[in-house]
């Protein structure tokens, strides 16, 4: 078995509707599990995610869940997710998705070091990486 490095993102409420979001943006298959189908909750919290995840055709597994009453969680601008590739076409519909909603920190454009990147905002305030490789040569 190889091994994987997967985002998990952490949300108050709106795991199910943000992985709805990325699904539109990036397509796949989606699973849901709340807390009160694994019996873990009642309530409020019974509706909420318990685990979430995006299996994307481009191969991109995404996490997501909800904090249950009493799980502390913190907002923050400490975790971005970085999507990278060379199929320009693809990975700047994925960011014009993901920017759809929220705000452009960094237009998607030639950098520096030849490749095309910029950096995003999504309506959930998480952070994106869009990186468009170039050819080498």
């Amino acid at each position: 078995m190889t091994s994987r490095l997967n985002p998990y993102i952490n949300f108050a409420d709106q795991a199910r509707q943000a992985l709805e979001f990325y699904r539109g943006v990036f397509g796949g298959e989606l699973s849901l599990s709340t807390f009160g189908e694994a019996g873990m909750a009642t309530g409020a919290d019974a509706d909420k995610i318990m685990h979430g995840q995006l299996e994307t055709p481009a191969g991109y597994t995404l996490m997501v869940s909800d904090a249950p009453a009493g799980m502390e969680r913190d907002e923050g601008s400490n975790i971005s997710v970085s999507v990278s590739g060379d199929d320009g076409d693809e990975l700047r519909g994925y960011f014009a998705g993901l920017s759809e909603g929220g705000s452009v920190t960094m237009p998607l454009e030639k950098q520096v070091w030849g490749d095309e990147f910029g950096m995003c905002v999504d309506r959930f305030g998480v952070a994106w990486m869009v990186n468009i490789s170039q050819p080498a040569g």
